[in-house]
């Protein structure tokens, strides 16, 4: 196996299996031999992002840097971290390693800009949303977007962590009542800007409103598979 693509996962489990659905549905194989080899690990040990970005709590970076040294040593040859709020770290994470690392946050704005792609709203953790993420490429890009208010963000948060505890009915309800209000002010398109919104949204209508980033993180990983 020449090319191994390694996914920096468990943030949460459930947005890295389906991280790698998504590369078996990108990969255009008619048997088991011509699916891309993948090496996921999956820490879901590795503390809260959201709660170090606004608050300073316990250290994320040297629990992903333990992540990334297992898949370097396991031969991966591409990196993908399917969690958005984690890529506050990701110039520490890539400085440490020489394996090609992707950026979801680039990749997604790079979808946007060369789409023309306007009228979007972030839909993402608040430590994405604090940490500007996505609002700085976007601004520098001049692309007319918006964040949820603080009371539409706090039911973004109760949405997401409600998936992760196991109730995906209330975690749907609370998402799209957001949804809802922001198409009413004009929004047109959704950045699926964490890795829980896809899952979450998964059986809804008019999907064409969405761009599902961690899609466009493994577009480019199948990509750079075939292409370098």
């Amino acid at each position: 196996m020449n090319k191994i693509i390694g996914i920096l996962g468990g943030m949460g489990p459930v947005a890295t299996i389906d991280t790698m659905e998504k590369i078996i549905k990108n990969t255009p194989a008619v048997c088991d031999q011509e699916h891309i080899p993948v090496i996921a690990v999956s820490f879901p040990d590795i503390p809260d992002r959201t709660a170090n970005i606004l608050t300073g709590g316990e250290s994320t970076l040297n629990n992903m840097l333990v992540a990334l040294k297992v898949l370097e040593t396991a031969g991966a040859g591409c990196i993908i971290m399917p969690c958005n709020t984690a890529h506050y770290w990701y110039e520490k994470l890539k400085a440490t390693t020489g394996i090609h690392f992707l950026n979801i946050i680039e990749i997604t704005c790079n979808k946007i800009v060369n789409e023309r792609i306007n009228n979007i709203a972030i839909l993402a953790t608040t430590g994405t949303i604090k940490a500007g993420l996505y609002q700085d490429r976007l601004r520098k890009e001049k692309v007319d977007f918006v964040v949820p208010d603080d009371i539409q963000q706090k039911r973004v948060m109760e949405s997401i962590f409600a998936y992760k505890s196991g109730d995906g009915e209330r975690a749907y309800l609370l998402l799209e009542s957001v949804i809802t209000q922001l198409e009413n002010m004009g929004v047109e398109r959704f950045i699926m800007g964490c890795s829980e919104i896809p899952v979450i949204l998964s059986h809804c209508d008019n999907k064409d409103r969405y761009i599902d980033a961690t899609e466009e993180l493994v577009k480019r990983a199948v990509e750079w598979f075939y292409f370098g």
